[in-house]
Protein backbone atom coordinates (compact mmCIF):
# COMPACT_ATOMS: atom_id res chain seq x y z
CA UNK A 1 0.00 0.00 0.00
CA UNK A 2 1.45 3.40 -0.99
CA UNK A 3 0.85 6.42 1.20
CA UNK A 4 1.75 9.76 -0.41
CA UNK A 5 2.42 12.16 2.46
CA UNK A 6 1.58 15.81 1.94
CA UNK A 7 2.03 18.43 4.62
CA UNK A 8 -1.71 19.07 4.83
CA UNK A 9 -2.49 15.45 5.65
CA UNK A 10 -3.79 14.66 9.13
CA UNK A 11 -1.89 12.20 11.26
CA UNK A 12 -1.16 8.97 9.46
CA UNK A 13 -3.31 6.26 10.99
CA UNK A 14 -1.66 2.90 10.41
CA UNK A 15 -3.49 -0.36 10.89
CA UNK A 16 -1.64 -3.19 12.57
CA UNK A 17 -0.19 -5.64 10.09
CA UNK A 18 -0.30 -3.28 7.11
CA UNK A 19 3.05 -1.96 5.99
CA UNK A 20 2.83 1.43 4.37
CA UNK A 21 5.43 2.88 2.03
CA UNK A 22 5.72 6.52 3.04
CA UNK A 23 6.93 9.43 0.94
CA UNK A 24 7.42 12.55 3.00
CA UNK A 25 8.42 15.95 1.70
CA UNK A 26 8.96 19.09 3.72
CA UNK A 27 6.29 21.73 3.45
CA UNK A 28 7.26 24.78 1.39
CA UNK A 29 5.83 28.28 1.34
CA UNK A 30 4.64 30.58 4.10
CA UNK A 31 1.53 28.80 5.35
CA UNK A 32 1.81 27.72 8.98
CA UNK A 33 0.51 24.46 10.42
CA UNK A 34 2.01 25.16 13.84
CA UNK A 35 1.26 28.00 16.24
CA UNK A 36 4.54 29.80 15.55
CA UNK A 37 7.39 29.81 13.06
CA UNK A 38 9.85 28.26 15.50
CA UNK A 39 7.82 25.06 15.78
CA UNK A 40 6.90 25.13 12.09
CA UNK A 41 10.57 25.33 11.15
CA UNK A 42 11.47 22.35 13.30
CA UNK A 43 8.59 20.35 11.79
CA UNK A 44 9.83 21.16 8.29
CA UNK A 45 13.35 20.10 9.24
CA UNK A 46 12.01 16.77 10.50
CA UNK A 47 10.18 16.32 7.19
CA UNK A 48 13.29 17.38 5.30
CA UNK A 49 15.27 14.63 7.01
CA UNK A 50 12.83 12.06 5.68
CA UNK A 51 12.72 13.71 2.24
CA UNK A 52 16.49 13.19 2.02
CA UNK A 53 16.68 9.90 3.90
CA UNK A 54 18.26 6.71 2.55
CA UNK A 55 15.32 4.56 3.62
CA UNK A 56 12.50 6.90 4.64
CA UNK A 57 9.79 4.24 4.85
CA UNK A 58 11.80 2.83 7.79
CA UNK A 59 12.57 6.34 9.12
CA UNK A 60 16.26 5.71 8.35
CA UNK A 61 18.23 8.79 7.28
CA UNK A 62 21.77 7.43 6.82
CA UNK A 63 24.31 4.94 8.26
CA UNK A 64 21.77 2.17 7.42
CA UNK A 65 20.20 2.61 10.88
CA UNK A 66 20.35 6.27 11.99
CA UNK A 67 16.72 7.33 12.39
CA UNK A 68 14.68 10.51 12.62
CA UNK A 69 12.11 8.97 14.99
CA UNK A 70 11.75 5.69 16.85
CA UNK A 71 8.74 4.41 14.92
CA UNK A 72 5.83 5.76 12.93
CA UNK A 73 3.61 6.14 15.97
CA UNK A 74 6.30 8.31 17.55
CA UNK A 75 6.66 10.29 14.33
CA UNK A 76 2.93 11.02 14.26
CA UNK A 77 3.00 12.05 17.92
CA UNK A 78 5.96 14.38 17.29
CA UNK A 79 4.12 16.02 14.39
CA UNK A 80 0.98 16.48 16.49
CA UNK A 81 2.96 17.87 19.42
CA UNK A 82 4.82 20.40 17.27
CA UNK A 83 1.55 21.59 15.76
CA UNK A 84 0.13 22.23 19.23
CA UNK A 85 3.26 23.62 20.89
CA UNK A 86 2.95 27.10 22.38
CA UNK A 87 5.80 29.60 22.24
CA UNK A 88 6.49 29.10 25.96
CA UNK A 89 6.47 25.28 25.91
CA UNK A 90 9.21 22.70 25.37
CA UNK A 91 8.75 19.26 23.81
CA UNK A 92 10.86 16.45 25.32
CA UNK A 93 12.02 13.63 22.98
CA UNK A 94 13.70 10.47 24.28
CA UNK A 95 15.46 8.44 21.58
CA UNK A 96 13.03 9.42 18.86
CA UNK A 97 9.92 9.15 21.04
CA UNK A 98 8.08 12.23 22.36
CA UNK A 99 7.58 12.08 26.11
CA UNK A 100 5.74 15.28 26.95
CA UNK A 101 5.52 19.03 26.58
CA UNK A 102 6.26 21.26 29.55
CA UNK A 103 5.50 24.91 30.21
CA UNK A 104 8.88 26.66 30.27
CA UNK A 105 9.33 30.22 28.94
CA UNK A 106 9.66 31.99 25.61
CA UNK A 107 13.49 31.91 25.61
CA UNK A 108 13.62 28.17 26.31
CA UNK A 109 14.18 25.65 23.50
CA UNK A 110 11.09 24.43 21.67
CA UNK A 111 12.53 20.90 21.63
CA UNK A 112 15.15 19.17 23.72
CA UNK A 113 16.13 15.60 23.00
CA UNK A 114 18.47 12.84 24.11
CA UNK A 115 19.04 10.03 21.62
CA UNK A 116 20.92 6.76 21.85
CA UNK A 117 22.47 7.40 25.26
CA UNK A 118 23.24 4.15 27.08
CA UNK A 119 25.38 3.77 30.21
CA UNK A 120 28.90 2.86 29.13
CA UNK A 121 29.05 -0.68 30.53
CA UNK A 122 25.89 -1.54 28.56
CA UNK A 123 26.69 0.44 25.39
CA UNK A 124 28.56 -2.18 23.37
CA UNK A 125 27.48 -2.83 19.79
CA UNK A 126 25.78 -6.07 20.83
CA UNK A 127 23.86 -4.55 23.73
CA UNK A 128 22.89 -1.48 21.74
CA UNK A 129 21.51 -3.64 18.95
CA UNK A 130 19.46 -5.54 21.51
CA UNK A 131 18.01 -2.30 22.93
CA UNK A 132 17.22 -1.11 19.41
CA UNK A 133 15.39 -4.32 18.59
CA UNK A 134 13.44 -4.04 21.83
CA UNK A 135 12.28 -0.57 20.77
CA UNK A 136 14.02 1.18 23.67
CA UNK A 137 16.44 3.41 21.78
CA UNK A 138 17.61 4.40 18.31
CA UNK A 139 20.95 4.92 16.65
CA UNK A 140 20.88 8.71 16.20
CA UNK A 141 23.87 9.31 13.99
CA UNK A 142 24.68 12.95 14.50
CA UNK A 143 22.17 14.99 12.49
CA UNK A 144 19.64 12.23 11.75
CA UNK A 145 17.73 12.03 15.03
CA UNK A 146 18.11 15.79 15.58
CA UNK A 147 16.38 16.69 12.27
CA UNK A 148 19.45 18.57 11.03
CA UNK A 149 20.39 16.54 7.93
CA UNK A 150 20.64 18.42 4.61
CA UNK A 151 21.72 15.55 2.38
CA UNK A 152 25.21 14.72 1.18
CA UNK A 153 25.98 18.44 1.00
CA UNK A 154 26.21 18.33 4.80
CA UNK A 155 29.87 17.25 4.79
CA UNK A 156 30.75 18.47 1.30
CA UNK A 157 32.82 21.48 2.35
CA UNK A 158 34.64 19.59 5.10
CA UNK A 159 35.56 16.79 2.71
CA UNK A 160 36.58 19.29 0.04
CA UNK A 161 38.68 21.23 2.55
CA UNK A 162 40.45 18.03 3.63
CA UNK A 163 41.26 17.07 0.05
CA UNK A 164 42.32 20.60 -0.87
CA UNK A 165 44.51 20.81 2.24
CA UNK A 166 46.15 17.54 1.23
CA UNK A 167 46.90 19.09 -2.15
CA UNK A 168 48.47 22.16 -0.56
CA UNK A 169 50.50 20.22 1.98
CA UNK A 170 51.62 17.14 0.10
CA UNK A 171 51.17 17.66 -3.65
CA UNK A 172 52.61 21.06 -4.49
CA UNK A 173 49.40 23.02 -4.03
CA UNK A 174 46.98 21.17 -6.31
CA UNK A 175 45.36 17.80 -6.86
CA UNK A 176 45.14 18.28 -10.63
CA UNK A 177 46.51 15.11 -12.21
CA UNK A 178 46.18 13.23 -8.91
CA UNK A 179 43.95 10.28 -7.99
CA UNK A 180 41.82 9.75 -4.89
CA UNK A 181 40.60 6.26 -4.01
CA UNK A 182 37.94 5.86 -1.36
CA UNK A 183 34.96 3.72 -0.39
CA UNK A 184 31.39 4.46 0.67
CA UNK A 185 28.77 6.42 -1.25
CA UNK A 186 25.80 6.51 1.12
CA UNK A 187 24.03 9.45 2.72
CA UNK A 188 27.03 11.26 4.17
CA UNK A 189 29.85 9.53 2.28
CA UNK A 190 28.08 10.47 -0.95
CA UNK A 191 29.81 13.86 -0.72
CA UNK A 192 33.18 12.27 -1.49
CA UNK A 193 33.02 12.02 -5.31
CA UNK A 194 31.93 15.64 -5.70
CA UNK A 195 34.40 16.93 -3.10
CA UNK A 196 37.26 15.13 -4.85
CA UNK A 197 36.16 16.50 -8.21
CA UNK A 198 35.92 20.04 -6.80
CA UNK A 199 39.46 19.67 -5.44
CA UNK A 200 40.64 18.80 -8.94
CA UNK A 201 41.32 15.07 -8.48
CA UNK A 202 40.23 12.04 -10.46
CA UNK A 203 38.17 10.35 -7.75
CA UNK A 204 37.21 6.67 -7.62
CA UNK A 205 34.60 5.66 -5.03
CA UNK A 206 33.83 1.98 -4.36
CA UNK A 207 30.35 1.16 -3.02
CA UNK A 208 28.72 -2.24 -2.57
CA UNK A 209 25.15 -1.00 -3.19
CA UNK A 210 24.59 0.16 -6.75
CA UNK A 211 21.47 2.14 -5.77
CA UNK A 212 23.55 4.42 -3.57
CA UNK A 213 25.89 5.34 -6.40
CA UNK A 214 23.02 5.78 -8.84
CA UNK A 215 21.35 8.16 -6.42
CA UNK A 216 24.53 10.28 -6.24
CA UNK A 217 24.79 10.28 -10.03
CA UNK A 218 21.16 11.36 -10.35
CA UNK A 219 21.70 14.12 -7.75
CA UNK A 220 24.86 15.44 -9.39
CA UNK A 221 27.30 14.29 -6.71
CA UNK A 222 28.98 11.69 -8.95
CA UNK A 223 29.72 11.88 -12.68
CA UNK A 224 29.30 8.28 -13.78
CA UNK A 225 29.14 4.71 -12.51
CA UNK A 226 30.10 1.20 -13.59
CA UNK A 227 30.43 -2.29 -12.15
CA UNK A 228 33.50 -3.03 -14.29
CA UNK A 229 36.89 -2.35 -12.71
CA UNK A 230 38.70 -1.96 -16.04
CA UNK A 231 36.18 0.59 -17.29
CA UNK A 232 36.42 2.57 -14.06
CA UNK A 233 40.21 2.63 -14.29
CA UNK A 234 40.04 3.77 -17.90
CA UNK A 235 37.83 6.72 -16.97
CA UNK A 236 40.07 7.62 -14.04
CA UNK A 237 43.20 7.41 -16.22
CA UNK A 238 41.61 9.75 -18.78
CA UNK A 239 40.75 12.34 -16.10
CA UNK A 240 44.21 12.07 -14.56
CA UNK A 241 45.93 12.57 -17.91
CA UNK A 242 43.78 15.60 -18.62
CA UNK A 243 44.42 17.03 -15.15
CA UNK A 244 40.68 17.39 -14.66
CA UNK A 245 38.52 16.82 -11.64
CA UNK A 246 36.14 13.92 -12.22
CA UNK A 247 34.36 11.22 -10.24
CA UNK A 248 33.55 7.58 -10.88
CA UNK A 249 31.42 5.27 -8.74
CA UNK A 250 32.48 1.62 -8.92
CA UNK A 251 29.93 -0.95 -7.76
CA UNK A 252 31.54 -3.71 -5.74
CA UNK A 253 32.55 -4.93 -2.32
CA UNK A 254 35.65 -3.00 -1.32
CA UNK A 255 37.26 -6.18 0.06
CA UNK A 256 37.03 -7.71 -3.40
CA UNK A 257 37.83 -4.59 -5.40
CA UNK A 258 40.91 -3.36 -3.51
CA UNK A 259 42.95 -6.60 -3.84
CA UNK A 260 42.14 -6.61 -7.56
CA UNK A 261 43.27 -2.98 -7.89
CA UNK A 262 46.53 -3.91 -6.18
CA UNK A 263 47.01 -6.78 -8.61
CA UNK A 264 46.49 -4.39 -11.51
CA UNK A 265 49.11 -2.00 -10.15
CA UNK A 266 46.63 0.83 -9.50
CA UNK A 267 48.39 3.53 -7.47
CA UNK A 268 46.20 6.26 -5.95
CA UNK A 269 47.83 9.39 -4.56
CA UNK A 270 45.30 9.67 -1.71
CA UNK A 271 43.42 6.85 0.01
CA UNK A 272 40.67 7.33 2.55
CA UNK A 273 37.44 5.58 3.55
CA UNK A 274 33.86 6.42 4.55
CA UNK A 275 32.33 2.94 4.54
CA UNK A 276 29.78 2.07 7.18
CA UNK A 277 32.00 -0.40 9.06
CA UNK A 278 29.55 -1.35 11.82
CA UNK A 279 28.82 -5.07 11.24
CA UNK A 280 25.24 -4.71 12.45
CA UNK A 281 24.39 -1.56 10.51
CA UNK A 282 25.50 -1.84 6.93
CA UNK A 283 28.95 -3.39 6.50
CA UNK A 284 28.42 -6.12 3.92
CA UNK A 285 30.59 -9.28 4.15
CA UNK A 286 32.12 -10.81 1.05
CA UNK A 287 29.70 -13.13 -0.73
CA UNK A 288 26.60 -11.32 0.55
CA UNK A 289 24.50 -8.37 -0.58
CA UNK A 290 23.11 -5.63 1.65
CA UNK A 291 19.69 -7.24 2.06
CA UNK A 292 21.23 -10.56 3.08
CA UNK A 293 23.49 -8.84 5.60
CA UNK A 294 20.54 -6.92 7.05
CA UNK A 295 18.53 -10.13 7.41
CA UNK A 296 21.44 -11.91 9.10
CA UNK A 297 21.82 -9.04 11.58
CA UNK A 298 18.35 -9.94 12.85
CA UNK A 299 18.52 -13.73 12.66
CA UNK A 300 22.13 -14.40 13.67
CA UNK A 301 24.08 -11.24 14.56
CA UNK A 302 27.10 -13.14 15.88
CA UNK A 303 27.61 -14.96 12.60
CA UNK A 304 27.27 -11.64 10.77
CA UNK A 305 29.90 -10.09 13.02
CA UNK A 306 32.35 -12.92 12.31
CA UNK A 307 31.79 -12.70 8.55
CA UNK A 308 32.15 -8.92 8.71
CA UNK A 309 35.41 -9.09 10.64
CA UNK A 310 36.80 -11.59 8.13
CA UNK A 311 35.93 -9.15 5.34
CA UNK A 312 37.25 -6.15 7.24
CA UNK A 313 40.64 -7.79 7.61
CA UNK A 314 40.89 -8.16 3.83
CA UNK A 315 39.67 -4.58 3.36
CA UNK A 316 42.13 -3.01 5.82
CA UNK A 317 45.13 -5.14 4.81
CA UNK A 318 44.59 -3.84 1.28
CA UNK A 319 44.51 -0.27 2.59
CA UNK A 320 47.80 -0.88 4.38
CA UNK A 321 49.29 -2.28 1.17
CA UNK A 322 48.26 0.86 -0.73
CA UNK A 323 49.91 2.93 2.00
CA UNK A 324 53.13 0.93 1.68
CA UNK A 325 53.09 1.71 -2.04
CA UNK A 326 53.05 5.43 -1.28
CA UNK A 327 49.44 6.56 -1.00
CA UNK A 328 48.70 9.35 1.49
CA UNK A 329 46.31 7.34 3.67
CA UNK A 330 43.96 8.57 6.39
CA UNK A 331 40.68 7.56 7.99
CA UNK A 332 37.72 9.87 7.53
CA UNK A 333 36.02 9.28 10.86
CA UNK A 334 34.17 6.01 10.34
CA UNK A 335 35.90 4.03 13.14
CA UNK A 336 37.66 1.87 10.56
CA UNK A 337 40.93 1.79 12.51
CA UNK A 338 39.31 0.88 15.82
CA UNK A 339 37.27 -1.93 14.32
CA UNK A 340 40.29 -3.21 12.41
CA UNK A 341 42.34 -3.26 15.60
CA UNK A 342 39.55 -5.14 17.38
CA UNK A 343 39.54 -7.61 14.46
CA UNK A 344 43.25 -8.33 14.87
CA UNK A 345 45.03 -5.65 12.83
CA UNK A 346 46.54 -3.31 15.46
CA UNK A 347 48.78 -1.61 12.89
CA UNK A 348 45.64 0.08 11.52
CA UNK A 349 45.84 2.37 14.55
CA UNK A 350 48.97 3.91 13.03
CA UNK A 351 46.94 5.43 10.21
CA UNK A 352 46.27 9.16 10.48
CA UNK A 353 42.89 10.84 10.88
CA UNK A 354 41.57 13.67 8.71
CA UNK A 355 40.93 15.64 11.92
CA UNK A 356 44.50 15.55 13.17
CA UNK A 357 45.86 16.19 9.67
CA UNK A 358 43.58 18.97 8.46
CA UNK A 359 40.72 20.04 10.77
CA UNK A 360 41.96 20.62 14.32
CA UNK A 361 43.63 23.98 13.60
CA UNK A 362 40.20 25.18 12.45
CA UNK A 363 38.53 23.87 15.60
CA UNK A 364 40.95 25.95 17.68
CA UNK A 365 39.31 29.05 16.19
CA UNK A 366 35.80 27.72 16.63
CA UNK A 367 35.56 27.11 12.87
CA UNK A 368 33.35 24.24 11.80
CA UNK A 369 30.49 23.07 9.54
CA UNK A 370 27.79 25.72 9.93
CA UNK A 371 24.55 25.30 7.93
CA UNK A 372 21.50 27.30 6.96
CA UNK A 373 18.23 26.03 5.50
CA UNK A 374 15.56 28.06 3.70
CA UNK A 375 12.36 26.62 5.12
CA UNK A 376 10.37 28.45 2.44
CA UNK A 377 11.71 25.95 -0.08
CA UNK A 378 12.60 28.91 -2.30
CA UNK A 379 16.15 28.69 -3.67
CA UNK A 380 16.23 32.46 -4.13
CA UNK A 381 16.32 32.79 -0.34
CA UNK A 382 19.62 30.90 -0.31
CA UNK A 383 20.93 33.02 -3.16
CA UNK A 384 20.07 36.13 -1.15
CA UNK A 385 22.12 34.73 1.75
CA UNK A 386 24.95 34.04 -0.72
CA UNK A 387 24.88 37.76 -1.59
CA UNK A 388 24.93 38.74 2.08
CA UNK A 389 28.00 36.56 2.62
CA UNK A 390 29.87 37.90 -0.40
CA UNK A 391 29.07 41.48 0.63
CA UNK A 392 30.04 40.92 4.28
CA UNK A 393 33.19 38.82 4.35
CA UNK A 394 36.43 39.85 2.58
CA UNK A 395 37.27 38.21 -0.72
CA UNK A 396 40.18 36.25 0.80
CA UNK A 397 37.99 34.73 3.53
CA UNK A 398 37.42 30.97 2.98
CA UNK A 399 33.65 31.42 3.01
CA UNK A 400 33.86 33.98 0.19
CA UNK A 401 35.91 31.52 -1.84
CA UNK A 402 33.56 28.64 -1.03
CA UNK A 403 30.23 30.20 -2.01
CA UNK A 404 31.03 30.45 -5.76
CA UNK A 405 32.16 26.80 -5.70
CA UNK A 406 28.96 25.77 -3.92
CA UNK A 407 26.87 27.74 -6.40
CA UNK A 408 28.57 25.96 -9.29
CA UNK A 409 28.79 22.41 -7.97
CA UNK A 410 26.55 21.73 -4.95
CA UNK A 411 22.99 20.69 -5.81
CA UNK A 412 20.22 21.29 -3.30
CA UNK A 413 18.58 18.22 -1.78
CA UNK A 414 15.19 18.76 -0.19
CA UNK A 415 14.82 22.24 1.28
CA UNK A 416 17.46 24.55 -0.24
CA UNK A 417 20.45 24.77 2.09
CA UNK A 418 24.10 25.68 2.25
CA UNK A 419 26.99 24.62 4.42
CA UNK A 420 29.81 27.07 5.12
CA UNK A 421 32.64 26.75 7.60
CA UNK A 422 32.55 29.79 9.89
CA UNK A 423 34.10 30.45 13.29
CA UNK A 424 33.54 32.28 16.55
CA UNK A 425 31.38 35.45 16.13
CA UNK A 426 31.28 34.88 12.34
CA UNK A 427 28.26 32.59 12.56
CA UNK A 428 26.26 35.03 14.66
CA UNK A 429 27.30 37.92 12.41
CA UNK A 430 25.83 36.16 9.39
CA UNK A 431 22.74 34.96 11.25
CA UNK A 432 21.88 38.43 12.52
CA UNK A 433 22.14 39.88 9.02
CA UNK A 434 19.87 37.12 7.74
CA UNK A 435 17.40 37.74 10.55
CA UNK A 436 17.25 41.40 9.52
CA UNK A 437 16.66 40.37 5.90
CA UNK A 438 13.79 38.11 7.01
CA UNK A 439 12.31 41.03 8.97
CA UNK A 440 12.50 43.24 5.85
CA UNK A 441 10.92 40.41 3.81
CA UNK A 442 13.96 40.27 1.53
CA UNK A 443 13.95 36.57 2.48
CA UNK A 444 10.51 35.06 2.13
CA UNK A 445 10.36 32.93 5.29
CA UNK A 446 12.48 32.06 8.35
CA UNK A 447 15.89 30.45 8.00
CA UNK A 448 17.16 27.66 10.26
CA UNK A 449 20.78 27.83 11.39
CA UNK A 450 22.34 24.58 12.53
CA UNK A 451 25.53 22.55 12.15
CA UNK A 452 27.00 19.11 12.03
CA UNK A 453 27.72 17.68 15.47
CA UNK A 454 31.29 17.37 14.20
CA UNK A 455 32.34 20.75 15.55
CA UNK A 456 34.85 22.44 17.81
CA UNK A 457 33.24 21.86 21.20
CA UNK A 458 30.37 19.46 20.68
CA UNK A 459 31.90 15.98 20.40
CA UNK A 460 33.97 13.56 22.42
CA UNK A 461 35.20 10.91 20.01
CA UNK A 462 38.70 9.51 20.58
CA UNK A 463 38.88 8.24 17.01
CA UNK A 464 37.76 11.39 15.25
CA UNK A 465 37.12 14.90 16.63
CA UNK A 466 39.09 14.49 19.85
CA UNK A 467 41.75 12.06 18.71
CA UNK A 468 45.23 12.64 20.19
CA UNK A 469 44.26 15.78 22.08
CA UNK A 470 47.29 17.63 23.36
CA UNK A 471 46.35 17.11 27.01
CA UNK A 472 45.13 13.51 26.62
CA UNK A 473 41.47 14.47 27.11
CA UNK A 474 40.27 12.48 24.08
CA UNK A 475 37.55 10.56 25.92
CA UNK A 476 36.33 13.28 28.32
CA UNK A 477 32.69 13.79 27.37
CA UNK A 478 31.92 16.68 29.73
CA UNK A 479 32.41 19.05 26.81
CA UNK A 480 29.47 18.04 24.59
CA UNK A 481 27.25 17.88 27.67
CA UNK A 482 28.30 21.39 28.67
CA UNK A 483 27.79 22.49 25.09
CA UNK A 484 24.20 21.23 25.13
CA UNK A 485 23.40 22.78 28.50
CA UNK A 486 24.84 26.12 27.41
CA UNK A 487 22.77 25.93 24.21
CA UNK A 488 19.65 25.46 26.34
CA UNK A 489 20.63 28.40 28.55
CA UNK A 490 21.17 30.56 25.48
CA UNK A 491 17.81 29.76 23.94
CA UNK A 492 18.58 27.56 20.95
CA UNK A 493 15.32 26.32 19.44
CA UNK A 494 16.37 22.66 19.41
CA UNK A 495 19.08 21.04 21.51
CA UNK A 496 20.15 17.39 21.20
CA UNK A 497 22.51 15.11 23.14
CA UNK A 498 23.54 11.96 21.27
CA UNK A 499 25.61 8.83 21.69
CA UNK A 500 26.41 6.23 19.05
CA UNK A 501 27.02 3.06 21.07
CA UNK A 502 30.15 3.31 23.21
CA UNK A 503 32.22 5.29 20.73
CA UNK A 504 31.21 8.94 21.03
CA UNK A 505 29.10 11.59 22.71
CA UNK A 506 27.86 14.62 20.77
CA UNK A 507 25.57 17.62 20.98
CA UNK A 508 23.67 19.61 18.36
CA UNK A 509 21.66 22.81 18.19
CA UNK A 510 19.32 24.58 15.79
CA UNK A 511 18.31 28.25 15.98
CA UNK A 512 15.58 29.88 13.89
CA UNK A 513 15.90 33.33 12.34
CA UNK A 514 12.27 34.42 12.06
CA UNK A 515 12.96 38.15 11.77
CA UNK A 516 12.00 39.08 15.32
CA UNK A 517 14.13 40.88 17.95
CA UNK A 518 13.72 37.81 20.17
CA UNK A 519 15.25 35.66 17.46
CA UNK A 520 18.18 38.06 17.22
CA UNK A 521 18.86 37.57 20.93
CA UNK A 522 18.70 33.80 20.63
CA UNK A 523 20.93 33.75 17.55
CA UNK A 524 23.62 35.93 19.10
CA UNK A 525 23.74 34.09 22.42
CA UNK A 526 23.35 30.53 21.15
CA UNK A 527 25.75 30.76 18.21
CA UNK A 528 28.49 32.63 20.09
CA UNK A 529 28.16 30.29 23.05
CA UNK A 530 28.41 27.27 20.76
CA UNK A 531 31.64 28.38 19.08
CA UNK A 532 33.01 29.98 22.23
CA UNK A 533 32.93 26.76 24.21
CA UNK A 534 34.71 25.09 21.30
CA UNK A 535 37.53 27.61 21.55
CA UNK A 536 37.69 27.11 25.33
CA UNK A 537 37.71 23.34 24.96
CA UNK A 538 40.87 23.58 22.82
CA UNK A 539 42.44 26.35 24.89
CA UNK A 540 41.97 24.18 27.97
CA UNK A 541 43.83 21.40 26.15
CA UNK A 542 46.78 23.73 25.57
CA UNK A 543 46.51 24.71 21.89
CA UNK A 544 48.22 28.07 21.40
CA UNK A 545 45.89 29.25 18.63
CA UNK A 546 42.87 28.61 20.84
CA UNK A 547 44.52 30.33 23.81
CA UNK A 548 45.15 33.43 21.70
CA UNK A 549 41.59 33.27 20.36
CA UNK A 550 40.26 33.02 23.92
CA UNK A 551 42.27 36.05 25.01
CA UNK A 552 41.41 38.11 21.93
CA UNK A 553 37.67 37.57 22.48
CA UNK A 554 37.67 37.78 26.28
CA UNK A 555 36.47 34.22 26.70
CA UNK A 556 36.99 32.07 29.76
CA UNK A 557 38.20 32.83 33.23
Amino acid sequence: MLWQWTPSDPLLHRKAGIRLVVKITAQRGTQLRCKNWRAETLLRLLENNLENGENPDELVIYMSRAKAARDWKSFDQIVAALKNLEADETLIVQSGKPIGAFRTHSRAPMVIMANGNVVGRWASDENFLKYEQQGLTILPGMTAAAWQYIGSQGILQGTYQSFAAAGRRYFGGTLAGRVILTAGCGGMSGAQPLAGKMAGAATLVVEVESAKIKRRVDQGFCDRMTDKIEEALQWIAQAKAAGEGASVGLVGNVAAVYPRLLELGFAPDILTDQCMVDPYRGYVPLGMNAAEAAALSKSDPQTLRKKSEDTLRVHVNAILDFKKRGALTFEYGNSLRLRAADAGIPEALNLDSFVTLFIRPLFCEGIGPFRWIAVSGDASDIRRIDDIILNTFPSDHPIAQWIPLAQKYAPFQGLPARIGWLGHTERSRLALLVNEAVARKEISAPVAFTRDHLDAGSVANPFRETEKMKDGSDAISDWPLLNAMLSCSNGADLVAVHSNTDKLQSAGQTVVADGTPEAAERLKCALDGDTGIGVLRHADAGYETAIKMKDDHGLGI
